[in-house]
């Protein structure tokens, strides 16, 4: 078993990690952002992606998403922690607070969301798209860490790179969404795609722009506060890597596929078959 964490640089260089090496991993939907750090914490095998590459050079669109989740597939990850900077669309979320999301809605429109196409058709259950089992143990360790965490919220994925107009916002907040951001579609789909137990750590950053007490958000303001957020994020992840270990069963979402596919297995191509082995190997075997 190995536990992934994808988001910021900030938050890779976690105390405690051992045996750190880097691997490049090719796949047949592109490069992933950056290289795989590797290593162990506390003899737990762990896997690290820069969403948006070392130095942030992809932005919310241009990160290969199918990539990364299916390099880190490839390198045995089961268990998918995401750390994600968003904007507050409640008062009460203040800039510094995170958000342990359990809803998304997905308001993206130029991005690839699944990896079954080109003669293989999955549709997998997607009402609830947090694991549940994963959400509570970062719940959990986010508090252990210090944090004022929100239990529960709906996070709102744009397409950006732009933040929101005023009418925007105000109409995310009038659908009842708690956070806005750029990035966990289509991450969560895929990764539900690739029966991973993925969650959400959503560290806001501002009020986006519907605040009138606040001024409109900068990338100034949410460098600050995700520097501060970083530590905070790295400790609730030292937290709950001993608690998905104690879980000791196959994570929740391991047979997320087994009913899924609905493409005639003898129509499946051995070209298919093997360009998506590490996804359906167990189901259709090359």
């Amino acid at each position: 078993m190995r536990i992934g964490v994808i988001g910021g640089s900030g938050i890779y260089a976690m105390e405690g990690l051992e045996n750190v090496r880097e691997e490049r991993v090719s796949t047949p939907f592109g490069d992933p952002s950056d290289a795989v750090i590797l290593g162990t914490l506390g003899g737990v095998e762990m896997a690290f992606l820069p969403r948006h590459g070392r130095g942030h050079r992809f932005n919310p669109t241009e990160v290969n998403y199918r990539a990364n989740i299916y390099a880190l597939k490839t390198l045995g990850v089961e268990w998918l922690i995401s750390v994600s900077a968003v904007g507050s669309l409640k008062a009460e979320i203040v800039p510094g607070h995170v958000v342990v999301v359990d809803q998304y809605i997905d308001r993206t429109v130029n991005r690839k969301s699944t990896f079954f196409e080109d003669g293989i058709v999955a549709h997998v259950a997607f009402g609830d798209p947090v694991c549940p089992t994963l959400r509570g143990i970062l719940l959990e360790s986010a508090r252990a860490a210090g944090g004022t965490v929100h239990d529960g919220g709906t996070y709102v994925c744009m397409e950006g790179p732009a933040f929101s107009s005023k009418a925007e916002s105000n109409l995310h907040r009038s659908w009842g969404a708690s956070v806005i951001g750029m990035t966990n579609m289509p991450e969560a789909k895929l990764a539900r795609e690739a029966e991973m137990s993925y969650a959400s750590l959503a560290m806001a950053t501002d009020y986006d722009c519907w605040h009138p007490d606040h001024d409109h958000v900068t990338v100034d303001q949410v460098i600050a506060v995700l520097h501060a957020n970083a530590s905070l994020a790295r400790q609730a992840i030292i937290n709950a890597v001993p608690k998905i270990v104690a879980y000791g069963k196959p994570s929740p979402q391991s047979s997320a596929l087994a009913m899924a596919i609905m493409t005639q297995p003898t129509l499946i191509s051995t070209e298919t078959r093997r360009r998506l082995a590490p996804l359906i190997g167990k189901y259709h075997p090359a």
